[in-house]
């Protein structure tokens, strides 16, 4: 059975307060207001995500720190209750059939949980052993695959960090499931690592298996996904193709510069340059503060950096430099991206995937 990935409007909101911040940021306790009831905080982790994967797609989900990919995982794979929405792994509904579900699906989490207590070999066998499986020859064939072999049978504990992320992956595909949840799988590992990891991912969709995995690497979603989602705060921002999704950025070029200061003259200058699609403040990307300025005569800004969308890099440097010398305006820093996730991600949010 090949099982596919379906979500509709899922919400989750959490009502668990953050820790408390030291030397300022968010706090819910102080001296006022003692002996009364204080609201519980409400934190958007999903603000209705639907998806629709089918079965035998490697698909990703790309967002920040916080963007909701983790909480997105955790409901599907029922570790997670959403306060709304739906979930289907396949046909069968994520919350009304938990058990069969698991059956269905293998996880990966985010960091290692493994028995120290257990050799490599061992960890593999009672993984299986809870699905029906007793099989030393997988076990055999999963430790060679991640090069694990010849610490086989040893302790885990002393495993380093990307040895145990791999024996987690090949725990998670001991009983062969048809859905396969990476949480960031190659967070932390080597470059070498990582390259073995994408080769056996890729072997294992060849299979017809379907793969969810999570990242904020760019590289890694361009190299394994056959589709990707973008998401912020708990939405999806984006969806399609990487292709799709790096052709659809404005212009395509981002020149990310940097200035000892700018007027609105240049600023209108700069977006009237040939092959030049769009100009933003850097420090209010989403709200068009720059066009702003330049269209009201605005001669003064808080910030001194501009982000301009273009179908050309390098040849636009010269006239950017010109511009800004006969506005009298130092050009401090110039930074240039081809295509990207991440040029898009900017252009949606007006900050970096890793912020």
């Amino acid at each position: 059975m090949l099982a596919g990935i379906r979500t509709r409007d899922l919400r989750k909101i959490y009502t668990s307060p953050p820790p408390l911040a030291s030397g300022g940021g968010f706090g819910f306790s102080s001296g006022r207001g003692k002996g009364k009831k204080q609201p519980k905080p409400e934190i958007v982790a999903l603000d209705g995500i639907s998806l629709d994967i089918s079965a035998g797609e490697i698909f990703g989900l790309l967002g920040p720190n916080g963007a909701g990919k983790s909480t997105t995982v955790g409901v599907l794979t029922t570790r997670v209750r959403p306060t709304s929405g739906q979930a289907w792994i396949g046909e069968l509904d994520v919350w009304r059939e938990q058990v069969a579900v698991k059956l269905l699906i293998g996880v990966v989490q985010q960091r290692p949980n493994l028995d120290f207590s257990l050799t490599a070999r061992e960890i593999l066998l009672f993984h299986g052993a809870y699905f029906g499986i007793d099989s030393q020859e997988r076990a055999d064939a999963l430790l060679g695959r991640f090069k694990l072999r010849d610490r086989g049978d040893q302790m885990v504990r002393g495993f380093s960090g990307g040895m145990m992320q791999r024996l987690s992956i090949a725990r998670a595909m001991m009983h062969d499931p048809q859905v396969l949840f990476l949480d960031e799988p190659s967070a932390g590992l080597d470059p070498q690592t990582r390259l073995l990891l994408w080769e056996i991912i890729r072997e294992y969709n060849q299979s017809g298996k379907t793969i969810l995995l999570t990242t904020h690497n760019m590289e890694e979603a361009d190299a394994l996904c056959h589709r990707v989602a973008i998401i912020d705060h708990g939405r999806n921002i984006a969806l399609g193709t990487p292709s799709e999704l790096k052709a659809s950025v404005p212009g395509g070029y981002l020149l990310r510069l940097r200035f000892g200061g700018y007027s609105a003259e240049l600023l209108q200058r700069l977006k009237n340059l040939p092959g030049v699609t769009e100009v933003r403040t850097r420090n209010d990307s989403q709200s068009g503060a720059l066009q702003n300025a330049a269209a009201e005569g605005d001669n003064s800004s808080n910030g001194h950096s501009a982000d301009v969308y273009a179908d050309r890099g390098g040849p636009l440097i010269s006239e950017i430099a010109n511009l800004a010398s006969g506005a009298n305006i130092e050009l401090c820093d110039v930074h240039i991206s081809e295509p990207s996730l991440e040029n898009l991600f900017l252009h949606h949010t007006g900050r970096s995937l890793r912020d």
